[in-house]
């Protein structure tokens, strides 16, 4: 693919190691995710593609990059670091019966499950989040320099979580405005009140902001507990949609132009795999708002997509369900949601 993409998607891979939980499905040991996936993943239920902007060792299987081209994505941004210390691209979670993620005591995981411990994990350690930095870039992160030029004009950008640094880096590379939109995706190491004030100059560059309630909150914590109003003095410093993303409470979409408030559920799917659902939500919505121009249709369009995703193991399992099924639900959740 050499044309210039309409999407533009950037976010971390990872080699994924996944327990679902007891009954269902299957481990998946060594496999591709990362944020950048599922987010991709969820913008293809709808029939698109992007380019995609990401980091990976030498090591990386060069396979899945030749599987992502084969799917029409476009894989020029995925840069390989030659030397990269401390990238380690594993990333692990075990689930439960209750589905409560777990990325610790990996051995223990293996042992109960009477599974045998992958000689690939050895020498893996769960990332501590209380020791990350968000003020400095981590080496898995990717950085604007990694971006191809062809790339910086694409009408439609998403930025999945990563740290703070690369993240506003992002924001001032493509700067969104009336010919580019740019939805960001927050990273929860710096949804704080102490990061409000650097937060809020990034804000002015993006047009889509998609925060969960958990980090929402976070970040206006002490100030109010009333969502909507975290969503209007958000929106007061850049962005014309903002979404807080709610699990299975479904979304709460504000559309600062018309100051409309709207109310979208959550899908009732069956529950399989939870991993990258909320990527898979932002790769959708952008997506429905690049089809409808429309904040509530593109939470629609989200919304269905994180429901495919969930309902199976990595971040393409949405492309390979029934045909007809995404629109099917599209219409359903229609029926249901509302304007507050």
């Amino acid at each position: 693919m050499t044309t210039q993409p309409t999407f533009v998607i950037v976010g971390k891979l990872n080699r994924e190691y996944i327990l679902p939980p007891p009954g269902l499905g299957h481990p998946l040991l060594d496999t591709p995710g990362g944020s950048l996936l599922y987010a991709a993943g969820g913008l293809a239920v709808w029939d698109q593609a992007a380019g995609l902007v990401g980091r990976v060792g030498e090591d990386y299987p060069h396979q899945w990059l030749r599987d992502l081209d084969a799917r029409g994505f476009d894989t020029r941004g995925i840069l390989t670091v030659r030397d990269p210390q401390n990238m380690d691209l594993r990333a692990f979670v075990a689930y439960n019966e209750t589905h409560e993620r777990s990325h610790s005591n990996v051995v223990s995981h293996f042992a109960r499950r009477q599974l045998t411990f992958p000689k690939s994990l050895l020498g893996y350690q769960a990332p501590d989040p209380l020791r990350k930095d968000s003020r400095k870039p981590e080496p898995s992160s990717p950085a604007a320099l990694d971006v191809p030029k062809e790339y910086w004009n694409v009408r439609y950008v998403h930025l999945c979580p990563f740290d703070f640094v690369s993240q506003s880096q992002m924001v001032s590379l493509f700067k969104g405005g009336s010919n580019q939109t740019v939805s960001l995706d927050p990273s929860a190491g710096y949804m704080m009140p102490g990061f409000w004030r650097e937060l809020r100059i990034v804000l002015q560059g993006v047009t889509v902001f998609l925060p969960s309630e958990e980090e929402m909150r976070a970040l206006f914590w002490g100030e109010t507990n009333d969502l909507w109003e975290m969503a209007r003095k958000t929106s007061e410093y850049g962005p014309q949609i903002v979404v807080i993303k709610r699990g299975t409470h479904g979304q709460m979409i504000y559309d600062a132009a018309g100051n409309h408030r709207y109310e979208v559920p959550a899908y009732s799917a069956r529950v399989a795999d939870m991993t990258g659902i909320g990527d898979a939500y932002c790769g959708g919505f952008l997506a429905g708002l690049q089809i409808t121009n429309d904040p509530l249709m593109a939470g629609l369009h989200g919304s269905v997509s994180a429901s495919l995703t969930i309902e199976g193991s990595g971040p393409f399992y949405p492309l390979d369900v029934m045909p007809g099924l995404a629109e099917a639900r599209l219409r359903s959740l229609k029926d249901r949601s509302r304007q507050v």
